[in-house]
């Protein structure tokens, strides 16, 4: 099974509630995971480019989040909520651009007060200062943001059903 191949839903004798429990940990946990992979990409860009290139703080975190926003929306939407069909520019690529850019003025604004206060420092504390205030100010907004993915932008829409599981 590839990665982005829907998970089945499971087979019990669990009541409704219980089951629709279960899907909610699954799908978090999917969330989390897709979360991990973008919040790695997106570190790993915004190191390269503090540490290494010695480009500013604040356009670093621009270009990270750019290029983690490409498989977040992917991830989330294939396998975490298993929209399959067509991308809806206005109701999905849209909305979901926004959000992760709201997080980029959060976040820039953590990372421009981190690089400020710690200028002096050296390099490597520095752009572990930088990453710390970007990784803080994603995750304030993590909670936030799945709360929208699930009830507004992936909630029940075409190519799913109302749990997110894949129609048949």
């Amino acid at each position: 099974m590839s990665l982005l191949t829907p998970v089945p839903p499971a087979t019990s004798d669990a009541t409704p509630a219980s089951a629709g429990r279960r899907i909610d940990l699954r799908r978090w946990c999917r969330y989390a995971g897709v979360s991990a992979v973008s919040t790695s990409i997106s570190l790993t860009v915004l190191g390269i480019l503090v540490g290494v290139v010695g480009l500013s703080a604040t356009w670093s975190n621009v270009i990270a989040t750019a290029i983690g926003t490409v498989p977040s929306f992917e991830l989330n939407r294939r396998w975490v909520w298993h929209h399959t069909g067509r991308r809806s520019l206005v109701r999905q690529v849209t909305p979901f651009v926004t959000l992760s850019f709201a997080g980029l003025v959060l976040s820039t604004l953590a990372v421009r007060a981190a690089a400020a206060a710690t200028s002096g420092w050296p390099s490597l504390w520095h752009t572990a200062a930088v990453e710390l205030a970007n990784l803080s100010a994603y995750g304030a907004l993590w909670l936030v943001q799945f709360f929208v993915l699930d009830h507004f932008l992936f909630a029940g829409r075409q190519g799913t059903t109302g749990q997110g599981d894949a129609v048949a």
